[in-house]
């Protein structure tokens, strides 16, 4: 089984309280499965949310925040170990080398970022781990529609959709970090 997970998330207090509650049930389940949570550093949002669950739950969170974000007065210090970064570049370095698998939850343009990068990634052989989307709600489901138009219009190849796993449960999410 997978031992750590870098999730990436929404840092917003205003997303809708079912993704609060999949965030909070998926850090419980890490914890209880040693799982350790690499993430964001931040305190706010899903970010804080799932950080919160797993360190309540006994269980280890790595967060990594660059210098500018810890002075916004963001930053978890609550956590297992928190690293400051100066840079978001190095942030999003340190975040894709230290998980074993990557876990994308609901989130905005930063979270957008992050799996765009692990996707582009992995299509380019860069990193052969694991990339899962919970889907929550179907959040997803306009972007993978957009890859899927992508795809028809050869913008990228048919096997696009190997690269990573769609989850609609957290049930799903155990179970695909269970086969790596």
């Amino acid at each position: 089984m997978i031992a750590t997970v870098t999730v990436y998330c929404s840092s917003s207090n205003l997303a809708p309280r079912e993704y609060f509650t999949a965030a909070a049930n998926l850090g419980k389940e890490f914890a209880k499965r040693s799982i350790g949570l690499v993430f964001g550093g931040g305190r706010v949002g899903l970010m804080g949310c799932i950080a919160d669950a797993v360190m309540k739950n006994g269980g280890t969170v790595r967060g990594i925040i660059p210098r500018f974000l810890e002075e916004r007065e963001v930053a978890h210090y609550g956590l297992s170990e928190l690293l400051v970064v100066e840079t978001m570049h190095e942030r999003k370095m340190k975040l894709a080398e230290l998980g074993e698998a990557y876990l994308v939850l609901p989130g905005g343009f930063g979270t957008l970022d992050e799996l765009i990068e692990v996707i582009t990634w992995k299509h380019l052989g860069h990193h052969h781990k694991p990339i899962i989307l919970l889907n929550v709600n179907g959040f997803w489901n306009p972007l993978l529609m957009f890859f899927n138009r992508i795809a028809d219009e050869h913008m990228i190849t048919d096997q696009y959709g190997k690269y990573y796993t769609i989850c609609d449960t957290i049930q799903e999410v155990l179970e695909v970090l269970l086969m790596h």
